[in-house]
């Protein structure tokens, strides 16, 4: 797993501890249940619910994994010590799309507190990416699956 640090609030990251323990203490004790009531069947070799519940398992344990992965690099941003004039974590950013000639807004979060029909997006996406360290008036251009989009900062808000 990567060593990089991530960034959050401490509301995602008290989200993310309640998915973390939700997944540990509900989900993976209901998959236990299946796999020990598939046992009970008899010949696991050609036991369809016996698979089916160990491989739930595994991605279980894979997501577990990896949410104590995020928690464990997590770090708090205080707001108060970010610039005023540049795109930041945390902060509300208007843009003008150049190549559709259309405004966005978009707000730069952290794990947890992602909300993509709200437009909040994780500060570590391409677009959050492309957007970090512009200033009103500058212009990002961000590769994204689709090619390339042009944003140009209109305003930077903190909300």
């Amino acid at each position: 797993m990567s060593q990089d640090r991530i960034p959050m609030t401490r509301d995602g990251y008290e989200k993310l501890k309640a998915d973390l323990d939700r997944m540990q203490n509900t989900e993976m004790i209901e998959v236990a249940r299946r796999i020990a009531t598939a046992r009970e069947m008899g010949d696991l070799s050609e036991n369809a619910e016996y698979h089916a519940a160990r491989e739930d398992q595994g991605h279980l344990q894979a997501r577990i994994d990896s949410l104590k992965d995020k928690l464990s690099r997590a770090y708090f941003i205080d707001r108060n010590e970010l610039p005023k004039d540049t795109v930041v974590f945390g902060v509300r950013v208007k843009v003008r799309d150049l190549d559709l000639e259309e405004e966005e807004n978009f707000e730069l979060v952290g794990p947890g507190d992602e909300d993509y029909n709200e437009n909040k997006i994780l500060s570590s996406s391409p677009i959050g990416q492309g957007l970090l360290g512009k200033k009103v008036g500058e212009v990002a251009e961000i590769t994204v699956p689709m090619g390339k989009i042009r944003f140009e900062i209109l305003e930077i808000v903190f909300p």
